[in-house]
This record gives structure tokens, sequence and C-alpha cells, in this order.
């Protein structure tokens, strides 16, 4: 059976929820029958059904090629932190209080 959308069964929802847009009904209602006698997902199946109300009640296919390449993933972030070390004090004070403080209380 060839699917309306390549590699149908490896795409994340996110990817799914934005190629189902550029079905027709009718190619809407194949991917209904399949994930219902393959994966049967829940979030996929509520996904396209509501997809599929939504071209019931007159919403219409957006244009583009649902076959058409497209990245799945984000690019993967640079590797290290941007983040350097900080500096912190050369000495911490004693913990009786800092003498060259006149506010800290001295012993």
């Amino acid at each position: 059976m060839t699917l309306p959308l390549p590699e149908y069964d490896n795409l994340p929802l996110g990817s799914l929820m934005t190629r189902i847009r550029s079905l027709d009904s009718d190619r809407l209602a194949e991917l209904i029958a399949y994930e219902q006698a393959h994966a049967h997902r829940t979030a996929v199946l509520e996904l396209l059904r509501h997809r599929s109300e939504e071209l019931e009640r007159g919403a219409e296919p957006t244009g583009g090629d649902p076959a058409a390449f497209k990245p799945e993933t984000a690019s993967t972030p640079s590797p290290g932190s941007k983040v350097g070390p900080t500096d912190g004090p050369a000495l911490n004070p004693p913990a009786h209080g800092d003498p060259t403080n006149p506010s800290q209380p001295r012993d």
C-alpha cells in the first residue's frame, strides 16, 4: 500500500500535523484506515480525525507537496557552554567577619 505521506510511520506528531494539512479528505481517510489497522496510536488518530472534521466543515487543503523534503528535527546545538567560569573572591572572609568592613561584627 502506498501511503499519501512518505515515511508516514516514522514521522513525529509535530511533522505529521503540518503535512496532513495538504491532504484532501480521501487521502486523509486512507491514513486513518492505515493507522487503525496498524499502529493505532491514539494521539495520531485524534489528529487525523480532527483534520478530517475540519475538511468536512469546509476547510481547504493547503498548497504544497506532502512528499517534499522537510527536516524533521531541529539542528543540533553547538557543544559547550556559552557561560565561562566565574571569578570568585581571592580569599573567603573569616567566619567572624571581614576586619576591613566596619559593618560586619568583629570578635
